[in-house]
């Protein structure tokens, strides 16, 4: 009896210990599973890089005549998460312009049988070109951010002006070579009876009066873009030029060195 007492004691101090080991087995097993665990850490998304450049091209209508453009921009905000969405712009403009005298015709020239042989501007005693490096600010007024919507603009610009006087030539019959307005030949410069027709671009080219200025401009600006990406505005306003010469443009006409305009202008291009 005592034995068989003894052998159950010794069977129970076994079991115990097996349930020991056993548990420490799992717990190390356990320990082990998390250890391989990974651990991932949340990573916040990058927002879309800003919109910060534009670049448009466009032409323009002007009350004495017309202009190509370039910009080149810089959008600016509080913001500058929010400079593509409201485009405040800081700009250079590079600009060529014809300047007319609104009072200018376009008439024909006459042949010997009568006939009309080729077309002029009739008392036009000089083409004026000018090339125009501007700086300005197109500031919004109003207008949604959102995609689509029309905003509305407050534009200045101003900068220098290289301006070239080139003499126009008429071929006439009084004479074998083509000729320019001056006091000894003015009768027959304006008599149209004896005006055959213009004497081409390139006649007096090598005649060009380089004459320095200046400009300044003041309008509103519409942004009809679809998108952030894309640059699509209408512009309207006043400009004004001064040259460092008086300019005459046609006969019997008062010359003056500055001009004033009123413009209308479109744009298109590309924002990044």
């Amino acid at each position: 009896m005592k034995g068989i007492f003894k052998k159950l004691i010794v069977l129970s101090a076994c079991c115990a210990t097996q349930q020991v080991v056993c548990a420490q087995s799992k717990d190390a097993t356990t320990d082990t599973i998390q250890k391989k665990e990974p651990k991932f850490a949340y990573v916040k998304p990058k927002a879309p890089k800003a919109i910060s450049q534009e670049f448009a091209g466009g032409l323009r209508l002007n009350s004495n005549g017309w202009s190509v453009f370039m910009d080149l921009g810089k959008l600016k905000a509080k913001n500058p998460r929010q400079s593509d969405m409201f485009s405040n712009v800081r700009f250079y403009q590079l600009e060529f312009t014809e300047k007319k005298d609104p009072r200018e015709q376009k008439v024909e020239g006459v042949s010997a049988s009568g006939a009309g042989s080729n077309t002029y501007i009739y008392g036009k005693i000089n083409n004026f070109y000018a090339l125009k490096l501007g700086y300005g600010f197109r500031k919004l007024l109003v207008g949604k951010p959102d995609p689509g919507s029309v905003s509305i603009h407050w534009v200045n610009a101003f900068g220098v002006s290289v301006g070239a006087l080139k003499p126009y030539y008429i071929n006439v019959y009084s004479d074998p070579s083509a000729i320019k307005y001056k006091d000894n030949n003015k009768e027959a410069f304006l008599d149209q009876s004896l005006i055959e027709g213009n004497a081409g671009f390139s006649k007096g080219i090598d005649e060009v009066v380089i004459v320095p200025g200046g400009h300044f401009k003041t309008g509103m600006h519409f942004d009809f873009s679809a998108n952030k990406k894309t640059a699509l505005g209408v512009e309207t306003g006043l400009n004004v030029e001064y040259y460092a010469q008086d300019l005459p443009l046609l006969a019997n006409q008062k010359p003056s060195a500055y001009f004033i305009d009123l413009y209308v202008g479109i744009q298109i291009g590309k924002r990044w």
